[in-house]
């Protein structure tokens, strides 16, 4: 595989793009079950 500067910079903008919708979603879901708990009290 021919990997140059701009090929591993790819990788990593694409990993890091993963990393933080995988992070927005995480907080998103925590955030959706804590008010889920609040409404049913």
């Amino acid at each position: 595989m021919y990997t140059d500067t701009v090929v591993l910079a790819g990788v990593g903008t694409v990993g890091l793009m993963i990393a933080f919708m995988v992070g927005l979603a995480y907080v998103f879901v925590k955030d959706a079950k804590k008010r889920s708990k609040l409404d049913n009290k």
